[in-house]
């Protein structure tokens, strides 16, 4: 039994938030904030559902995603940082489609593209935070006075680095716990040192491969259409997408840079510092 006085805390706690957040919305009329709360309920019913199932790592996977949406909240308190309602929305959607959508529902597997959309976006959304990083301190400070090349460059750069990072965390998963971050693709050629019997520094290269098979104490498996590529296709397709999404921005930030109000549709995508 939970002592009365426990559940008057519990009660009072869930009240002074709920209240928090219609006061919010009704000041700001904030739509990403309604969409806050609707994915998150999305995900509360996600979650119960997968422990009915007693699926713990999808249920741990919609807690993640809960985390990760008070992620813009605690930016914006810690840092007093605004983020614009745009981005903040975007932001939430992105959590979204890839834990639950993505991972949970397989949408990287049914759907085509699917993951190359999502990494094209964070390339874009990355650089964006990149280029606000370096564009606060150029506004509000009276000794540097960067050029908005240099600050384009530098949104782009710190872009890459995060795609980079994200790509170094797939990898050590799927090392570590045998998971399948860097999806597999049938290839049909592949071209390696390896397979030269004299051991010279030249590729031997293999075309129309219609099967494989790996033999391990346990049997043999046999894979159809080719041979299996284990991640370094995708790593390059997440990278070179990212790339673009990160050129996309950043030549939208440097041409607001360069004239503010002509192209002011690119502060949906830059946070700002808080007033």
């Amino acid at each position: 039994m939970i002592p009365k006085s426990r559940e008057r805390g519990v009660e009072n706690i869930m009240g002074k938030y709920i209240n928090k957040i219609k006061k919010k919305y009704e000041e700001t009329k904030d739509y990403s904030l309604l969409v806050y709360l609707i994915l998150r309920f999305l995900v509360i019913l996600c979650m119960i559902l997968q422990i009915v199932r007693g699926d713990w790592n999808n249920a741990f996977l919609c807690l993640l995603s809960l985390l990760l949406f008070t992620i813009p909240t605690f930016i914006e308190d810690t840092l007093k940082i605004t983020l614009p309602t745009v981005l903040e929305t975007i932001i939430y959607l992105f959590i979204f489609s890839t834990e639950i959508l993505g991972e949970i529902n397989n949408f990287y597997g049914t759907i085509p593209y699917w993951d190359t959309i999502l990494h094209t976006l964070n390339g874009f959304l990355a650089a964006g935070i990149g280029f606000s990083l370096v564009d606060l301190l150029n506004k509000n400070s009276k000794r540097i006075n960067l050029s908005p090349i240099f600050v384009a460059i530098v949104a782009f750069c710190f872009s890459m680095t995060i795609g980079v990072l994200w790509e170094f965390f797939e990898y050590g998963v799927d090392s570590l716990f045998y998971k399948d971050m860097q999806k597999d693709r049938i290839v049909t050629s592949i071209s390696s040192v390896t397979l030269n019997e004299n051991h010279e520094n030249k590729p031997v290269t293999i075309k129309d491969i219609k099967s494989t098979q790996i033999i391990t104490p346990k049997g043999t498996t046999t894979i159809e259409g080719g041979y299996l590529d284990i991640g370094i296709n995708d790593t390059m397709k997440d990278l070179l997408v990212n790339f673009i999404g990160a050129v996309c921005f950043s030549a939208i930030g440097y041409l607001h840079i360069k004239n503010r109000d002509k192209y002011k549709f690119a502060s949906n995508f830059i946070p700002t510092k808080s007033k």
